[in-house]
């Protein structure tokens, strides 16, 4: 049984992993654990779970008992654990950003502190599966990727591996629930303020652009030109990104480029032509579904995922499945929800 502990347990993303993980076949959860509701059921702060899980919240204290180590905390938590973890032999799986950018002068930029430990930027292995699988299988340590950048990176991949799009007028205009701001007091997220409206926010600039933008320009072996604007929708889960980019190939060719490169992939789902994916196809589930349609001159790729499995928790998931050898699918054969 592979021994974990999940840091920041009271979070949307840390009581997502936990949904996930009580059903993992070879996972044993030993710590959760919170601050702020220390020596608390966990079932108290979550009645879904009851039936399910036996245990209270922790001090983030003795992790070194574990095989894998969590975090599902705020930027800035898991670079001042991290080192100490990995130098006893425990392995770490960040859903935050802490290690998603591998130059410290941009990542301490954007994200508006000094990094811990910059000597393991270089070191952390970013998390998507469908990109860097043979890596993530011998990696110690591992930055999740952002839920945006989940998205708008399984949408352009085939495009930019094949070589056949502009990479200077890449578009990605990309819609979020609520949950992607975390669970917080925040009065923008509140219903009355976000239910029945719709509004874009960091145009000028989002954090999860330079991390589009460094795989981005990982995958086309140069640098990218890349339009990134985000969006609240007036739901709760789900993330719709609509990818626009310019290529001379036949929509068809397209469609089979798609469907070759993601044909042995089990997390992504291309469509048929011409489909309309919906954030509640995948609602729950650690699934990516992609459709291409063709506007004018224009490709367009539709990419949905629920932002707290395939953009988090799930991904994180299949990241530890990968590492520990397991079938990726393991513990996450669920279907989504419908309705």
């Amino acid at each position: 049984m592979i021994k974990v502990a999940i840091v920041g347990g009271t979070g949307y993303t840390g009581v997502e992993l936990l949904r996930l993980l009580i059903n993992h076949p070879q996972v044993q959860i030993q710590t959760i654990t919170s601050r702020t509701e220390a020596g608390k059921n966990v079932t108290d702060l979550f009645p879904n779970l009851r039936g399910y899980l036996d245990l209270k919240f922790t001090k983030p204290e003795n992790l070194t008992a574990n095989d894998i180590v969590f975090f599902a905390t705020p930027n800035g938590i898991a670079m001042q654990n991290t080192p100490s973890l990995l130098a006893d032999g425990v392995k770490v799986i960040d859903l935050a950003a802490d290690f998603r950018i591998k130059d410290v002068t941009i990542w301490e930029k954007w994200y508006g502190m000094t990094h811990n430990c910059p000597d393991l930027l270089e070191e952390a292995v970013y998390g998507l599966p469908e990109l860097n699988r043979a890596k993530i299988a011998q990696a110690h340590l591992v930055a999740n990727p952002g839920c945006y950048p989940t998205a708008v990176l399984l949408g352009f991949l085939p495009l930019i591996e094949a070589g056949i799009i502009d990479l200077d007028d890449l578009i990605a205009d990309v819609k979020s629930g609520v949950s992607g701001a975390g669970r917080k007091a925040n009065i923008s997220t509140l219903m009355s303020e976000a239910g029945e409206s719709f509004k874009a926010y960091n145009v000028a600039g989002h954090r999860h652009w330079p991390e589009i933008c460094q795989n981005l320009n990982i995958i086309a072996g140069k640098q990218v030109d890349l339009t990134f604007v985000p969006h609240l929708l007036p739901m709760i889960r789900g993330i719709e990104a609509t990818l626009y980019s310019k290529t001379l190939r036949s929509i068809t060719e397209i469609q089979d480029i798609f469907v070759q490169h993601y044909q042995n992939e089990i997390f992504v789902d291309v469509l048929p032509l011409n489909s309309y994916p919906e954030t509640r196809n995948v609602r729950g589930a650690n699934t990516c579904q992609l459709a291409i349609h063709q506007s004018n001159n224009r490709l367009v790729i539709l990419s949905v995922i629920d932002n707290l499995v395939k953009g988090a928790a799930g991904q994180a998931i299949q990241n530890m499945n990968i590492m520990s050898g397991l079938p990726e699918n393991t513990g996450l054969t669920n279907v989504a929800l419908t309705p």
